[in-house]
């Protein structure tokens, strides 16, 4: 998943991890994605830039794309992160700089860690499902890791959880006894949940973790606060576990991970410790070196915006 913004800003990541329970109900903000793709942007925000590791959240849909070509996000370069694709209707075709080709489904994991470089492309098939919803997330990778050679996973079959009413994914991390096949290299949690209507139950947490909940679709109190499809309730540290109450069948995702300490600085699609280091990673990628090339995407790749003239400063965790 592309930042497509033509002039994007540095962010300063982070945001004060709460020693106990907090509710903080953020809204998404609508950006265009592509030719045809609007989303709700979560992460990062003016109010809270990180959870956990998590530092990108887009959400999108439930569109109707039965006569329209679905998402389509040229070829464009990523490093110092993992790209994590998550779908509840349609599919998306990923193509990237190491060969790989592969139609992610709804439920699927589609784990893209960058390292030190990588590129790749987003689209809909041309024959594909009238429904396109789902959410990108981006995790940050902590400075032992983010020069490590590119990879791609595809899980087809994830682990699950079940209680009254409650079914759950683990898309990422471990919940309740379940771990993910996926890779990770920080402590994080990342799981899809979906209560049936008037279902109460509460989900086991991690107190050294802060979380955050993506309502998916439905409405739901989450620990006695509604949240509503493309909205994020910040939840803080300190939980042992998650009261969920569903007004209607309902659907959400649930995001943690111990706080992330080190301090980083994210421009368009790079996550780099300096000020150095993006300026060269936008000169490598318009360069045509370092992050490859992506065969079969039938378009051209995107051009990186201009790099502010003052340096990007790096930062650790502050509002």
């Amino acid at each position: 998943m592309s930042n497509l913004d033509p002039k994007p800003v540095a962010t300063l990541c982070g945001g004060d991890a709460s020693a106990g329970p907090v509710r903080e109900l953020m809204a998404g903000r609508t950006v265009q994605l592509g030719e045809s793709t609007q989303v709700r942007r979560l992460l990062p925000s003016l109010g809270r830039r990180m959870v956990g590791a998590w530092c990108f959240v887009d959400h999108y849909g439930p569109d109707d794309i039965a006569d329209e070509p679905g998402m389509q996000v040229p070829p464009h370069p990523h490093m110092g992160l993992q790209t994590v694709s998550w779908l509840h209707d349609g599919e998306v075709l990923h193509r990237d700089s190491l060969g790989s080709l592969q139609t992610v489904r709804p439920r699927e994991l589609g784990l893209m860690t960058s390292g030190r470089a990588i590129s790749h492309s987003e689209e809909s098939p041309r024959s594909h499902a009238r429904l396109l919803h789902g959410a990108q997330l981006w995790v940050a990778l902590p400075d032992a890791h983010r020069h490590t050679a590119p990879t791609f996973e595809h899980h087809a079959r994830l682990p699950e959880i079940t209680a009254a009413g409650l079914h759950g994914t683990v898309i990422l991390g471990d919940v309740d006894g379940a771990t993910s096949p996926g890779t990770v290299h920080t402590p994080l949690v990342g799981v899809d949940l979906t209560l049936t209507e008037g279902s109460s139950t509460r989900l086991p947490l991690e107190p050294d973790f802060e979380y955050a909940a993506l309502s998916m679709t439905g409405s739901v109190d989450v620990d006695g606060v509604r949240v509503e499809p493309g909205s994020l309730l910040y939840l803080g540290c300190g939980r042992h576990e998650l009261p969920l109450r569903a007004h209607t069948d309902a659907s959400l995702l649930l995001l943690g991970g111990e706080p992330f300490e080190e301090r980083i600085v994210m421009w368009w699609n790079f996550i780099a410790r300096t000020d150095e280091d993006i300026r060269q990673a936008r000169e490598d990628w318009m360069s045509g070196t370092r992050f490859g090339e992506v065969h079969g995407y039938d378009g051209a790749r995107l051009a990186a915006p201009e790099v502010p003239q003052l340096p990007l400063k790096p930062r650790g965790r502050v509002r």
